[in-house]
């Protein structure tokens, strides 16, 4: 189990990746990836076996998702037994991503074709509540935050998150700024909004557990993320009409945002207990 210490480099390069970088910031940020992401995709690529065609991705994404419907230890753990103050410490260790959520997408859409980023624009649309504050997905996040009496800034939760979640939030700004090839964050965000579903169930069932009233923040995603789900796969298919598609790089993306969520949810409830 990892913690961060105040001087982490992935939580500088979080807070690198918020900045409007000058050139000695930008060549920080490079040098952070350099050493932490790459290595990862590298390894990944080494371990994948080839993906031969859109179909074949689908294939093996849909069983990806059926290996991981049925909770991990921590998160039956989470549904099923965590206390209030328990299920606190783990809201409290994704806020930055709650209340962040979705903002370091944009960079993607102009390096896809145009119907493809209509697809995720719809997908955008949906995270920022349609133009509606009291249903963006960040605000309702806020709403949860406040009910369970937590921090409720960016600058307020960045000594209280891990590294294990800086790794999950900062791997967007690579995929959507940096990677050589978009179909890195095809699969990874095309993985996120599929299995989002059935993950939050785990929430959602703590928060009717213990009485939480601010618990729509998950149950929004039970059924928006089914509709993304299917905006994704149009973005993927809206940019092979358009690109040859490397389906080996969508099923990388997918593994990395895989291991790395799952790594950052187990942690976080880990820490949680010992904390509590």
């Amino acid at each position: 189990m990892t913690t961060t210490p105040a001087d982490s480099d992935l939580k500088r390069l979080f807070v690198y990746n918020r900045s409007v970088p000058d050139l000695e910031t930008f060549t920080r940020i490079t040098a952070i990836e350099h050493d932490w992401i790459e290595p990862l995709i590298a390894g990944l690529a080494e371990r994948t076996a080839p993906v031969a065609s859109r179909a074949a991705w689908v294939e093996r994404l849909a069983g990806l998702l059926a290996a991981e419907r049925e909770p991990s230890p921590a998160g039956r753990y989470l549904a099923e037994k965590a206390t209030r103050e328990e299920f606190a410490l783990v809201v409290r260790e994704f806020g930055l991503d709650g209340l962040t959520e979705a903002q370091n997408f944009f960079p993607a859409v102009p390096r896809l074709p145009i119907r493809s980023q209509m697809a995720v624009m719809r997908v955008l649309i949906d995270e920022f509540g349609c133009g509606n504050l009291q249903q963006a997905h960040s605000q309702l996040y806020l709403n949860l935050l406040g009910e369970l009496g937590l921090p409720r800034t960016v600058d307020d939760l960045l000594d209280l998150t891990s590294d294990e979640t800086f790794a999950f939030l900062d791997v967007f700004f690579w995929l959507t700024q940096r990677a050589p090839h978009i179909e890195y964050f095809l699969g990874a965000l095309a993985y996120l909004e599929a299995s989002i579903p059935a993950a939050f169930t785990v929430q959602a069932r703590a928060c009717e557990r213990l009485g939480i009233e601010n618990g729509r923040y998950y149950t929004e995603h039970l059924h928006i993320d089914l509709f993304h789900m299917e905006e994704m796969q149009v973005a993927i298919r809206e940019y092979e009409a358009v690109h040859p598609l490397d389906a080996t790089k969508l099923w990388i993306g997918a593994t990395l945002l895989s291991e790395l969520l799952g790594t950052a949810f187990d942690s976080a409830v880990e820490r949680a207990r010992e904390a509590a």
